[in-house]
């Protein structure tokens, strides 16, 4: 990487609130604090995601795990994290919101699932655990900033240290990662979670290792073809993969690479390839969820037009019980991701704030 991590927008507000708490940061910003709906944020929107929290909060398990009900298998870490995530950004904390419970249960379960070597992940469940293992780390190292309980905020930065290291471990000599630890090899979706897991790590002040965030994002430079999209894997020549090439956009965007010519590429192949307002092919709801938060985060003129239309696409996608069934994966991976778009505006995450 040639720009450091962009740091945190909050730092000066974290550290005034770690000062007057007496250690440990007051909780940001919730909705229900907030006067107005934000830009782009009709009622109609707002209705939609209290009923996709409401089914998030009655379907977790008893052990605080989601299980995703589909065809891909029940991933409960990737979609404890994940689910984690959508409340989070709905103003909760383990101790604070609405949904402040199952936060806490959520955040329990990832923390119990952490092994000796720092991957986390329950072996019984998890045939890919490192989307898990980045997801968690996502979760953990957003949480870590709202976590008024000093002992277990601790308990949480010395976890993500150990993650830190089991995924700086676990990078190829290429620069990437694949489905698990030991298998020395890389492919561009793991990449790109691990990436992001790494800078939410070091938003709650863990140190990430230079050169792996270096080696990372020189994969996914040259892992780009001519027509600006990425392929697969960077070994292997092949058609660029849209998915991938929109989380990638969300990587350089997250790196502080705004003037990047490999992302303005990436961005435009994303826009001429991903129409906002219905399904442009598989894995259409992981294509979004990075490629909405590349355009929020950098305040891309396109935003609004777009939001408006994946917004009224989503509305429309929505079961009568609240779920989204994202792309055919189940119920908690497209209730997450749904959420997780439509709550943008919120501006309530670091790693996903303007």
């Amino acid at each position: 990487m040639k720009v450091p991590m962009k740091p945190c927008r909050l730092l000066p507000l974290v550290i005034a609130a770690f000062v007057a708490g007496g250690g440990r940061p007051a909780l940001l910003a919730q909705p229900s604090l907030v006067p107005h709906l934000p830009e782009g944020i009709t009622p109609e929107t707002k209705a939609a995601i209290d009923r996709g929290l409401a089914y998030l909060a009655r379907t977790q398990d008893r052990t605080g795990s989601w299980s995703n009900r589909g065809g891909y298998g029940k991933y409960p870490v990737a979609m404890t994290a994940l689910a984690g995530v959508a409340l989070l950004m709905d103003g909760n904390t383990t101790t604070q919101g609405r949904y402040a419970p199952q936060v806490d249960r959520a955040a329990r379960y990832l923390m119990q699932s952490t092994t000796p070597s720092g991957l986390i992940a329950r072996s019984d469940f998890e045939a890919r655990p490192m989307y898990g293992h980045g997801f968690t780390m996502l979760f953990l190292g957003q949480l870590y900033g709202v976590t008024e309980d000093v002992a277990r905020a601790k308990e949480i930065h010395d976890l993500l240290g150990r993650a830190v290291d089991l995924t700086s471990r676990a990078q190829s000599r290429l620069g990437g990662w694949m489905y698990t630890p030991t298998a020395r090899s890389d492919e561009g979706s793991v990449t790109i979670t691990q990436v992001q897991a790494l800078r939410s790590s070091r938003n709650a002040g863990v140190a990430v290792p230079k050169q792996v965030v270096d080696d990372a994002m020189d994969y996914l430079a040259k892992s780009q073809n001519s027509d600006g999209g990425i392929r697969y894997t960077l070994g292997y020549r092949g058609a660029s993969r849209v998915p991938i090439t929109a989380a990638a956009v969300c990587c350089w965007f997250n790196a502080g690479e705004y003037e990047s010519p490999q992302a303005a590429r990436a961005l435009a192949f994303c826009k001429d390839k991903l129409p906002p307002g219905t399904v442009s092919g598989g894995h259409d709801y992981y294509a979004h969820l990075y490629f909405a938060q590349a355009l929020f985060v950098s305040g891309d003129p396109y935003w609004n037009e777009y939001f408006a239309k994946r917004r009224d696409f989503l509305l429309r996608e929505q079961g009568e019980d609240g779920a989204w069934w994202g792309d055919g994966v189940g119920d908690i991976y497209g209730t997450a991701i749904a959420l997780v778009i439509l709550q943008l505006p919120f501006n309530q995450l670091p790693i996903m704030q303007r």
